[in-house]
């Protein structure tokens, strides 16, 4: 990715991102001109590649959008999801640069060991391991302890919005593929999150929310942040030992279902009770502490996006549930109207309906089962979103509420993790479980208790 830590570097980052983009439209125009229609496949893998070279924010927003279901032409989709949203990582000039900048000329001191090379690089930053020598002086620091210490790479908020801007050129060439689906929801609420996820300091306090609400659960763990020695743009936390999700592949079956189970509860108690969800399924945010055919523990990682919902959204969630259960036409169009659907019609709220069946399906299936009776790693929800989307396509324009798109791709996310694990459980019943004493005044409770403890 092109230096942005000076105004040459952003000009270099938006020129190169614009020319490539803009080299892309070009191209597709001709094809088109000479009879290939914008949907070909061809067109979506060159997306993939030209994209893939450019690295950095809007690789990470265009991957979001592969894995929103509906929200792209499902060529697009499968192409674009494959994406992994990385960077190179910065060199150590750079990170004694940004060390210092962040927490003085003696941050080295505060120390004991530091790793002077990335032991993980994504779109907006890198994280270093590190021991702390405890001359903070804060009452959250213990010496000797191992952290981890997660830096912004330079100058990313005027990438962001470089980047954001193309993503505008990305969803205008979408739209003359397919109309179907307005995404200025989408794009807005890509760029709201996008835009939180460059401050450190709310991604602090998204730790102390979730460690509060998820506080003596035995199968999840929360890192610990060390508010001394964090910043806007520099968040140190407790370093969690744990094992890669796909190390597990192999393991017997009754210890990926524990597996599978701590996942579950730890991604949808927030969700259903608070209101709250962890954003960014991704394989890399989450890690195995122990596991074994009786329990597990898993840690989560990565806090950067998290999205907090209106109650009232969660009680959407609750009578869809029930509507779907029953075939409850119009109980489900209270349910779309509580998510915040305008003017749906009959026949628009069927062709949901049909996304909806897919979705709550396993939940409504009282045995022991896979998320998906298929069971394709990578193809999760892909085929019914694909079927959906050809229907809409005949009724006319649907606009998706904002709440709803990091909601659907953390869903589909979280079930393609299942997917791969192999996991088989009575999802009906952790489902029941969670929801058993669903009231939207104590959710609405507990998410503003939780909400003013973490300071958010």
């Amino acid at each position: 990715m092109a230096d942005t830590s000076t105004f040459s570097g952003r000009l270099a980052r938006m020129a190169k991102v614009g020319a490539n983009l803009g080299g892309f439209a070009a191209g597709a125009a001709v094809a088109r001109a000479g009879g290939r229609s914008l949907d070909d496949p061809r067109n979506a893998a060159e997306l993939k590649r030209v994209l893939g070279e450019l690295k950095g924010p809007l690789m990470k927003l265009a991957q979001i959008l592969g894995n929103i279901p509906d929200a792209v032409p499902p060529e697009f989709a499968r192409q674009l999801s494959e994406l992994q949203a990385n960077a190179p990582p910065m060199g150590q000039g750079f990170v004694r640069r940004r060390m210092a900048g962040e927490l003085g000329a003696d941050w080295r001191q505060k120390f004991v060991d530091f790793s002077p090379e990335a032991v993980a690089a994504a779109s907006l930053g890198q994280v270093h391991r590190a021991t702390l020598a405890g001359t903070a002086g804060g009452a959250t620091q213990q010496a000797g302890e191992t952290v981890a210490v997660k830096l912004q790479y330079p100058d990313m908020g005027s990438a962001v919005e470089a980047d954001l801007g193309q993503l505008d050129l990305i969803l205008s060439l979408f739209r003359r593929v397919d109309g179907s689906i307005n995404t200025s929801k989408i794009r807005d609420e890509l760029a709201a999150r996008l835009r939180e996820e460059l401050d450190y300091t709310r991604e602090l306090k998204h730790l102390l929310l979730y460690r509060s609400i998820l506080q003596g659960d035995a199968h999840v763990r929360v890192p610990r942040p060390v508010p001394e020695l964090s910043t806007g743009r520099l968040l140190t936390m407790q370093w969690l030992d744990g094992s890669r999700l796909l190390d597990w592949k192999e393991a017997p079956a009754e210890v990926r279902n524990r597996i599978a189970e701590a996942l579950f509860l730890a991604w949808y108690r927030p969700f259903y009770r608070f209101g709250i969800i962890h954003g960014d399924p991704h394989l890399g945010n989450y890690s195995v502490a122990e596991a074994s055919a009786d329990s597990a523990i898993v840690n989560l990682l990565d806090f950067g996006c998290v999205r907090v919902f209106p109650p009232a959204f969660i009680e959407g969630v609750n009578e869809l549930y029930h509507a779907v259960a029953a075939e409850d036409g119009e109980r489900a169009a209270h349910a779309f109207e509580l998510w915040g659907f305008k003017g749906l019609t009959p026949e628009i709220r069927d062709v949901l309906l049909v996304w909806a069946r897919f979705l709550y399906g396993p939940l409504l299936d009282d045995r022991v089962r896979p998320i998906d009776l298929e069971g394709k790693p990578g193809e999760y929800g892909r085929a019914t979103a694909a079927k959906v989307h050809g229907e809409l396509k005949k009724l006319g324009t649907v606009t998706i509420p904002a709440e709803f798109v990091f909601m659907d791709r953390a869903a589909i996310g979280l079930g393609g993790v299942f997917i791969q694990l192999g996991a088989e459980l009575n999802w009906h019943r952790l489902f029941r479980e969670l929801m058993a004493d669903f009231d939207v005044s104590a959710v609405a409770q507990r998410q503003a208790a939780a909400l003013a403890k973490a300071g958010l």
